[in-house]
């Protein structure tokens, strides 16, 4: 299980992980360039094409989820270092239980579980469905075994695979695409988790071993305006994204504008030299009593070491890099900071009106990228709006006018969590490219760190 991976290689042998083709183009067998009816193909040929396109593309997305488990001992699978993270043991079945409990059972006759107890121990927060251990135990049982989850992964795959070669039906491959992108949510948090558990100084154990990489210095920080007036909010179209994310709306914007990149680590020392974490003026009462209840003095991850700051990371405590994104921030510390720099923080839809303005500006690193940590990003106009690092807004997480929360348990993914939460945009270096989206609401409590989240001001 500790075996070495070479995740640059890992991932080119898996192209489809960075290009994921749309429900509609893998139904449908269409041709992806001009001319297709220069060439027919036979109506048995497109559904040939359809069903290898989705084994493809559901045997790359699995395959990445063990990709990034490659590297762990087999301790490390059990660790539950927060309780708000998972054990990686606990991600690698619960990612199986839900194509088994959403797609097997409910599609494939017959169907019998090689355990019928992990319809319990797997599951996460799905009531509907059967009772559940609570999150902050999913790392006290060493048993099932690692061995016994990986034997669970492959049996839920070998069943997939003969359902997606036997069945066309197109409700089907629609279920089977949002499972795919739950297991990328799983991705991004089982690199977030992973970091969690391996955080126990005075080791600093190293996920992997150090990448050399040519350091780049930002730009100052400038502004992008934006004239405001009407703007439409929200997904609409036949691609994917969550029910939180639909329906499409208007919303009526004042004029505003929008830091050119994110707030780095080296601004963020100076809040921390001016006694940013002291000054009580600058904090939401509820903040300041979590600063005062948690000891917070840094961003999470840092450590003053030998007269330095540092940081830790995927590749052990390295220096702080002044010039990347701060990283691993609470709400309360963002909008502290926003406050004691004279500005704010967007709203989510100012957020995404920019983003939408500035769609093609150059990004930040995603999880192809294997960098697993925020870099600086160069060039001209917004910089890293995609990528890098979440980024809170100032605003509640919510439904959109006219959302429909869907039946039964999928009612249950996003709906039910619409309270005392806030809205984080632009996906972070743990996010598969291929899962990403400008209309992409993701969501965390305010207190919050061990998430990949920054901070973008706003004026």
């Amino acid at each position: 299980c500790a075996r070495p991976v070479d995740f640059d290689f890992a991932l080119r042998e898996w192209p489809s992980v960075r290009h994921s083709q749309s429900i509609r183009h893998l139904r449908h067998g269409e041709r992806a360039h001009r001319g297709a009816a220069e060439h027919p193909m036979s109506e048995a040929r497109r559904i040939e094409a359809a069903d290898s396109a989705w084994v493809k593309r559901y045997t790359d997305v699995r395959r990445l989820t063990e990709v990034l488990c490659r590297p762990l001992a087999t301790e490390d699978y059990v660790v539950q270092g927060i309780p708000e993270a998972s054990p990686p043991k606990w991600h690698l079945a619960h990612t199986a239980w839900f194509f088994e409990t959403f797609v097997l059972r409910e599609w494939m006759p017959g169907y019998r579980s090689i355990d019928d107890r992990y319809e319990m121990f797997f599951n996460s927060y799905y009531v509907h469905v059967s009772d559940r251990v609570p999150q902050d135990h999913r790392g006290i049982f060493s048993r099932p075994t690692v061995e016994d989850v990986y034997a669970y992964r492959a049996s839920v795959d070998d069943a997939m695979v003969e359902l997606l070669t036997t069945s066309r039906a197109p409700e089907l491959y629609e279920l089977i695409e949002l499972g795919l992108h739950h297991e990328q949510q799983h991705q991004e948090l089982l690199v977030m988790d992973i970091k969690a558990h391996l955080n126990q100084p005075p080791f600093f154990p190293r996920y992997r071993s150090r990448r050399n990489r040519s350091p780049q210095l930002d730009t100052e920080l400038g502004w992008q305006a934006c004239e405001g007036g009407l703007v439409e909010i929200g997904h609409d179209g036949d691609s994917f994204a969550w029910d939180n994310e639909r329906p499409k709306h208007l919303v009526y914007l004042e004029p505003f504008e929008v830091g050119t990149r994110c707030v780095t680590n080296r601004e963020w020392l100076q809040f921390m030299e001016a006694g940013g974490y002291d000054d009580a003026r600058l904090w939401l009462s509820d903040g300041w009593s979590a600063v005062r209840s948690n000891g917070w003095r840094a961003p999470m991850y840092w450590y003053f070491e030998q007269g330095a700051w540092h940081r830790f990371t995927l590749e052990g405590l390295v220096e702080l890099d002044l010039d990347s994104p701060v990283c691993h921030v609470s709400y309360y510390e963002a909008e502290a900071y926003a406050r004691w720099s004279g500005h704010r923080l967007p709203t989510e839809v100012e957020w995404e009106a920019f983003a939408r303005v500035h769609a093609g500006s150059p990004s930040g690193s995603f999880l192809e990228d294997d960098t697993l940590d925020p870099i600086a990003v160069v060039g001209s106009g917004a910089r890293g709006i995609d990528g890098n690092v979440w980024e809170w807004t100032a605003s509640a997480y919510c439904c959109y006018p006219g959302y429909q929360q869907p039946p039964a348990a999928f009612g249950e993914y996003n709906g039910k969590f619409m309270v005392n939460q806030k809205v984080l945009r632009g996906g972070c270096c743990a996010t598969p490219r291929s899962h990403y989206r400008a209309t992409y609401r993701n969501f965390f409590y305010p207190d919050q760190r061990w998430a990949c989240s920054g901070v973008r001001l706003a004026r």
